[in-house]
């Protein structure tokens, strides 16, 4: 790890490279660097299959970004968030840029990028929190000059807190039909969160939410990464081990009160989810 001063022709930047342990590349999130830079005249900074992903903030001034076929304009309070293996550019316009930024890499992160596409995400985008991305960003400067031994496992968790901004904040904002899905959805996951212990089938919440059952299917799975009947049951296992802890009620009523239509399915299911019996749960907790 080591902190560079650089003033040249081109830019001033303030850059430290990390180097995280075999531990951390094998297992968390890690930074390869991080850093601000303010352009000193117009340039363009290019890449390619470069085993990183780069995420940063226009603070000042106004540049374009080229990537995947694309070109972006970009303007003080926009992010960019790419994938480096992919062919790159950014580029300064004469109104001269300040950007603050970081490469990371991670096991989890091809999974991450690839959901943060699936749910609408775009290379660049203005968010309304940019305070708050800022914020993460000052907090994983600061951890990774620190001297903490524990220091790969809090820049994990400050990249994830950032990887968490992406996905919920970084939607299109004239992404509307989107944002109707969106809502509606999150009106369906309400439902099964407030009417798990009733009988409900895909039929039932196609006609209540006028929404065709396979395009319904899709879409619920596309945007929370789990089917319904997924959220469904985790739902009844929840509150099924909320009751196993909680009240001495018998596990037979348990399993009908949480939406388990017999015993022997109730059994089944909790056994296979939480990897032992709901007499052995309720006696281990």
């Amino acid at each position: 790890m080591a902190d560079a001063l650089f003033h040249g022709e081109l830019v001033n930047a303030n850059r430290l490279l990390y180097t995280p342990s075999d531990f951390a590349k094998s297992n968390l999130l890690y930074i390869q660097e991080i850093g601000e830079l303010a352009a000193q005249k117009p340039h363009k900074s290019q890449r390619e299959n470069l085993a990183s992903y780069l995420f940063f903030i226009v603070e000042f001034g106004q540049g374009t970004l080229q990537y995947d076929q694309k070109l972006y304009h970009l303007a003080a309070g926009d992010c960019v968030f790419i994938d480096c293996h992919k062919p790159y550019y950014h580029e300064s316009s004469h109104d001269l840029w300040r950007l603050r930024w970081v490469h990371l890499n991670g096991i989890s992160m091809p999974g991450i990028e690839e959901k943060y596409r699936d749910r609408g995400g775009l290379p660049s985008f203005h968010p309304n929190n940019l305070n708050t991305f800022n914020q993460v960003w000052d907090q994983l400067f600061e951890t990774a000059q620190s001297r903490e031994h524990v220091r790969d496992m809090q820049l994990n968790v400050e990249l994830a807190e950032l990887m968490t901004l992406l996905l919920s904040e970084s939607w299109h904002p004239e992404n509307r039909q989107l944002a109707t899905k969106r809502g509606s959805l999150e009106a369906v996951r309400t439902y099964l969160d407030e009417h798990y212990p009733e009988k409900i089938t895909l039929d039932d919440l196609s006609a209540k939410f006028y929404i065709n059952k396979f395009y319904l299917t899709r879409i619920f799975k596309d945007t929370f990464g789990q089917s319904i009947n997924q959220y469904l049951q985790e739902v009844r296992i929840t509150h099924a081990k909320q009751l196993l802890r909680f009240t001495k009620k018998p596990i037979e009523t348990i399993g009908l009160e949480c939406g388990f239509k017999t015993a022997e399915y109730f059994a089944r299911v909790f056994k296979k989810t939480e990897g032992m019996t709901s007499n052995q749960y309720r006696k281990r907790w």
